[in-house]
């Protein structure tokens, strides 16, 4: 496949447009999707209006916002009211918070009254809750109705529905009361009544958090969650691709972050240069005034390390072994908090845990190094002295990196912040500024320096 898309890149270079038209009717939407992720902003633009109306619809509704944002930049007034309202309106609101909001309610006004007023629906909710999520285009079914009458109402509204497959069951006052499947109301009689059918409903809030509502539909399997108002009305809902897409959003965050980068919210080779270089020298930056840490340390120390040469040739190790201890407790941590195997009231429980599992670790690569050294390194005479004091460092150092990479995910949570940010990055720096701080004080002891 990459060879075939290289080969299109090569019908763009030479401008043989209509045999690039010709080769794109013959790829997969998921190709063609693809295909225009990997180009330049002036090549996408003009490969997007080569596609046919249909293709270009459904192509356009599977890129990233940011693309999508791009895409209309270079279309006509006309086209871009034709893609703008071909979207879902949940998928609209996150078109327009990629836009000025000038831009954004210049299109909102182009829709007509129905698509407008199910677009406001959505973005009467604030940023960051499931309801900025949800599709406001659902079909519910009275409780008290037949089946017969059910199937009726699923064919005349099904086809602007966001789904039909799970199906909130509601009374007289649009209460959720239960959900029913149409495999249920396929396999019953017509005359059987809903409220026989229907199953508990697992709702959400529609202010909850998108992402834990997401974690939660992904982790019990549902193809949809209704989404209710603070009295249990149904607002929306809320679908399983929905939800993986935010999953992935929320995933490559926090890659980044664990990195020491801001996510780039795009595909990579369509992602300028001085974007990615913004992404990653803010942090850079931080990081640099946190080394400056090590190096006080390291002057502070001087002394101690003019005195025995030796303790210099083993400081990488040691900084390297406690700051890879810390990450990986860290990166452990702000998965299980992303996942909800623990909270923040769970602080305890994991410090007396990661305490438990760095002694141990220490204790096993302790050992180890103090053998190594003690039979082949460096000691002026006394290389088990030497080896005594990288041991005991080990020990100490792997404890505190795990107790401190453990601990910092969920300082992060409370605060309120993304517990990633205070994963890697931040770690690294404080593990290697104490970590030295433990050595050089384990060796005057151990030396009498």
């Amino acid at each position: 496949m990459t060879e075939q898309l290289d080969e299109l890149a090569d019908l763009i270079r030479d401008e043989r447009l209509r045999e690039l038209r010709v080769a794109l009717d013959e790829l997969h939407i998921g190709d063609v999707v693809d295909f225009l992720e990997r180009l330049g902003v002036k090549d996408r633009a003009v490969t997007f209006r080569l596609l046919p109306k249909d293709t270009a619809v459904e192509v356009f509704d599977m890129l990233d916002q940011a693309l999508q944002h791009e895409i209309i930049e270079g279309l006509k007034d006309g086209e871009v009211a034709h893609f703008f309202e071909s979207l879902e309106p949940d998928d609209r609101v996150r078109l327009m918070d990629e836009m000025p909001a000038s831009v954004a309610r210049k299109m909102l006004r182009h829709l007509d009254p129905r698509e407008r007023s199910l677009t406001n629906i959505v973005l009467g909710y604030p940023s960051g809750t499931i309801g900025r999520q949800m599709s406001p285009e659902f079909v519910a079914i009275p409780e008290h109705w037949s089946v017969g009458q059910a199937m009726e109402k699923v064919r005349r509204a099904g086809t602007d529905a966001e789904t039909i497959y799970t199906l909130p069951v509601v009374d007289r006052q649009r209460l959720l009361k239960g959900v029913v499947s149409l495999r249920d109301l396929l396999t019953n009689d017509d005359e059987q009544i809903v409220e026989a059918l229907m199953t508990e409903a697992d709702s959400v809030d529609a202010d909850h958090d998108a992402e834990d509502a997401a974690r939660r539909c992904a982790d019990r399997k549902h193809l949809a969650m209704p989404v209710t108002d603070k009295e249990h009305r149904v607002v929306g809902i809320f679908t399983v691709d929905d939800a993986l897409d935010i999953l992935e959003r929320a995933e490559s965050e926090d890659a980044a972050r664990h990195g020491g980068a801001e996510p780039l919210h795009r595909p990579y080779l369509s992602t300028p240069v001085l974007t990615i270089m913004r992404s990653r020298v803010v942090w850079l930056l931080v990081l640099a005034v946190g080394a400056t840490l090590t190096v006080q340390v390291l002057d502070i120390f001087e002394s101690t390390l003019e005195q025995v040469v030796a303790l210099a040739l083993f400081v990488p190790l040691l900084i390297g072994t406690g700051g890879n201890t810390g990450n990986q407790a860290a990166t452990t941590v702000t998965r299980a908090l992303a996942l909800g195997d623990i909270t923040t009231r769970d602080v305890f429980k994991v410090l007396w845990r990661e305490v438990r599992v760095g002694l141990t670790l220490g204790s096993v690569l302790g050992a180890l190094g103090f053998v190594l050294v003690g039979l082949w390194g460096p000691g002026d005479g006394n290389p088990w002295a030497i080896a005594a004091v990288i041991g005991l460092t080990l020990v100490s150092m792997c404890t505190l990196a795990a107790s401190a990479g453990g601990m910092m995910p969920i300082l992060g949570k409370k605060l309120g912040a993304d517990p990633a940010v205070f994963a890697n990055p931040f770690i690294s720096t404080f593990v290697d500024a104490t970590g030295l701080i433990v050595y050089f004080m384990i060796a005057r002891a151990v030396l009498g320096l």
